[in-house]
């Protein structure tokens, strides 16, 4: 039996909105031999049941099972064409494209002179839409057309479109080395996290320098300058130059508000630039601006003008939430964040079929620092638990060895310290698997497994001793990663001054405001 979550066509229909029903049955019904059609009646079985079940579609008398697998294509296609004509999916991008289509078909036709026209007003769209990809193919369609159709204006015409296919070709190839660059930067920074030694510096420059192409700032348009500061934000990311993320990440979202109607065209790439220089911010423990971003971006997102759409409503919740969560670590406010943690819940099981994997380990992870700021340390453990125990998630290696070092000091933390030398063992063992053992982590697991041999009265000491030997790598260029997820110095603090750590947090941030 296929499951639900992966069965294309199931997935598809349960993601419509009412709208998108009603219209699609308008779609089908134009024509009044579709009235009865089997893919129809289909439609509206997988529309009722909740969990995908070929026996009871089977059952259903619809269809025999060798004429399913068609039946189920068919729908698919006619649903995503219904989709493809709703007003709310006519953007800049798929009217230049059905211009496009409508040239080949007259073209097809010889009609040649009323192909040129619309070719030739769909490459000025495009080219003002920096959709340079498709406005190349119009070129290269408005070439062909000419060698057919001749005009006494060929010899300037050839010229004009030999000068116009040689640019956008060579526009297109820079930011195919850009775009290339960027995926595999992201690709390492998913896999690895960041660079941990001198040696991961040196090849991820060398890699970096290697493929950035060489250009011209003021040849490049709005979308090589896009991809262009995405390479360079992944790099400083990977090397952990946090103030080159605020720089880069800033120009990637000034270059939207320069250019506001591009915000209209790619609203993702502008929800990502801004969580990206949230993210910047707050590893400059730059607060003030956070806040700033933060309430900028929830105030276009929630404008009229903002698109909407399934994609860009899941992208808003992940991203918005996690930056206000993000905001109460910076602050200090654990226990005014709380109230996030149902929210984060209820969007994730909504948006959970186009939410990766990874993502929702990160909101986790972060629901289980707030409740471990906050002091309620068997909450935490439940939320790192769901990380630990995620046999299958692949990336982000950097998020489960910190999961677990939290988990650690969550146990000690709750008087949970019965198993801890096993799960001490675990932790260590799990790391060195992971070739992620450093030296925060290591002194870490040190003082943990030490704690047995410790008399009561000499536990502030040795919470001193570990003070005073993380402050060495708090600076670190390669060791200061463990306290982006862990802000274990403040911990300490708190035990060192008898405080809660979340008001330890909030007297730091008070004193960074800027």
């Amino acid at each position: 039996m296929t499951n639900a979550h992966k069965d294309a066509l199931f997935v598809l229909v349960k993601s419509l909105s009412k709208s998108e029903k009603r219209q699609f049955k308008l779609y089908v019904g134009r024509l009044g031999v579709n009235t009865d059609a089997k893919f129809l009646a289909l439609f509206n079985l997988l529309d009722k049941i909740k969990n995908y079940d070929e026996k009871v579609i089977l059952g259903s008398g619809i269809v025999k099972k060798a004429q399913l697998s068609n039946l189920k294509a068919h729908l698919y296609k006619q649903i995503l064409v219904s989709l493809r004509l709703n007003p709310v999916n006519q953007n800049i991008r798929v009217q230049i494209r059905e211009q496009l289509d409508f040239a080949t078909i007259l073209y097809q036709k010889g009609l040649y002179k009323q192909s040129l026209k619309i070719l030739d007003k769909a490459k000025s769209v495009a080219i003002e839409n920096e959709e340079k990809n498709v406005a190349y193919e119009i070129v290269e369609l408005e070439k062909l057309i000419e060698t057919q159709y001749i005009t006494r204006s060929i010899p300037d015409r050839a010229d004009e479109l030999a000068i116009q296919a040689k640019e956008l070709s060579a526009q297109n190839v820079i930011t195919s080395k850009l775009s290339n660059l960027s995926l595999q930067l992201y690709g390492m920074m998913l896999k690895i996290g960041y660079v941990q030694n001198d040696k991961d510096y040196q090849k991820v420059t060398k890699y970096f320098e290697k493929h950035l192409p060489k250009y011209k700032i003021e040849e490049l348009g709005f979308r090589e300058k896009l991809w262009l500061y995405k390479a360079h934000l992944w790099y400083s990311f990977l090397i952990q130059d946090f103030l080159s993320c605020y720089r880069y990440s800033s120009k990637w979202v000034d270059l939207f508000y320069e250019h506001k109607d591009m915000i209209q065209l790619n609203p993702v790439f502008f929800l990502k630039g801004n969580h990206y220089l949230l993210e910047s911010l707050f590893y400059v423990r730059y607060a003030s601006q956070f806040k700033e971003t933060l309430n900028k971006l929830e105030m276009v997102v929630e404008s009229k003008d903002f698109p909407k759409n399934d994609n860009i409503a899941s992208l808003s919740f992940l991203y918005i939430n996690a930056n206000r969560l993000n905001q109460h670590f910076l602050e200090g406010t654990f226990a005014k964040g709380l109230y996030l943690v149902r929210i984060v819940e209820y969007g994730i099981n909504k948006h959970k079929d186009r939410i990766d994997a990874h993502h929702i380990m990160v909101l986790y992870y972060k629901i289980a620092c707030l409740y471990f700021g906050n002091g309620d340390n068997k909450n935490c453990i439940v939320y790192l638990k769901k990380i630990i125990n995620n046999k299958n998630l692949k990336m982000r290696e950097d998020l489960m060895c910190f999961a677990r070092v939290l988990s650690l000091v969550a146990h000690y933390e709750a008087g949970m310290d019965y198993h801890l030398e096993v799960q001490l063992k675990s932790t260590y063992k799990f790391l060195l698997k992971m070739n992620d053992l450093h030296a925060v982590q290591r002194e870490m697991i040190k003082f943990l497994r030490n704690l047995g041999n410790i008399y009561p009265h000499e536990l502030q000491d040795e919470f001193k001793k570990l003070h005073t030997e993380l402050k060495k790598y708090e600076d670190h260029p390669y060791e200061k990663r463990a306290f982006l997820y862990l802000d274990i110095i403040s911990w300490l603090e708190s035990h060192l001054e008898n405080k809660p750590v979340a008001q330890i947090i909030r007297e730091k941030s008070l004193a960074l405001t800027r």
